[in-house]
């Protein structure tokens, strides 16, 4: 059997203690393999977004393991983890941490040189993700001049113009409208079928849910069986 991309044994996730002590997550096994679209979906409060971020490192569990491409994540070093998280994970989350300095091309590119890429050659792939998720002719403007919708475009090209191997999403066509939520959606499921990108996206948009390989439920910090 093939090493799972992501693979979390035991995972829980509590606040506080004794009787102040808050369940987020009840222990749970948790697995993706390569080229999958596995969609979080759950009423507010239900663990889906501590799942999220526990995945990818975000957040440290109170108990069990993850491990991504085989290696525990909760081991490794922190520039190590960085580095990884470089080189591999696209995040699509629901707050936009755009720099308030950069324009839209600028967001997408520093991240590009970041990873290696010439700046010349960071500028042209920023560009054309841009362009891809229709911000062509936003290309110079700063997030002070840039809707919500448009800033959430912004955070959705930095995620793809990296060519991660895998994509978490908090809910990426929250601040969209149809057209573009469709469109984003075509674009995530593009990283998988042509690019051979998972993603693990959590979200209540039926128009993500309907282009899952796999849909997990949640309540109550618990994943409810089919």
């Amino acid at each position: 059997m093939s090493v799972p991309v992501i693979e979390a044994s035991g995972l829980a996730k509590s606040y506080g203690r004794g009787a102040q002590q808050v369940q987020a997550l009840h222990p749970m096994d948790f697995r993706v393999d390569r080229g999958e679209f596995v969609m979080v979906s759950g009423p507010s409060g239900s663990g889906k977004s501590t799942l999220l971020a526990m995945i990818s490192g975000l957040l440290t569990p109170s108990a069990g393991a993850v491990r991504v491409f085989g290696r525990d994540i909760g081991a490794m070093s922190r520039d190590a983890f960085d580095r990884l998280r470089l080189e591999h994970f696209g995040f699509v989350f629901q707050g936009f941490h755009l720099l308030p300095a950069l324009s839209a091309l600028e967001q997408v590119s520093i991240v590009l040189e970041r990873q290696g890429l010439q700046r010349a050659a960071a500028r042209r792939r920023a560009e054309s993700t841009l362009v891809r998720v229709g911000l062509g002719a936003r290309l110079d403007n700063l997030p002070s001049e840039l809707s919500g919708g448009e800033k959430q475009r912004v955070v959705i090209a930095r995620a793809l113009a990296k060519q991660p191997q895998i994509i978490f999403a908090d809910e990426p066509t929250s601040a969209l409208d149809s057209e573009n939520g469709r469109q984003i959606t075509r674009m995530l499921r593009a990283a998988v079928t042509e690019e051979g990108a998972t993603v693990v996206c959590v979200t209540h948009d039926p128009r993500l849910i309907e282009h899952a390989t796999r849909l997990l439920r949640m309540e109550d910090g618990a994943v409810l069986l089919d």
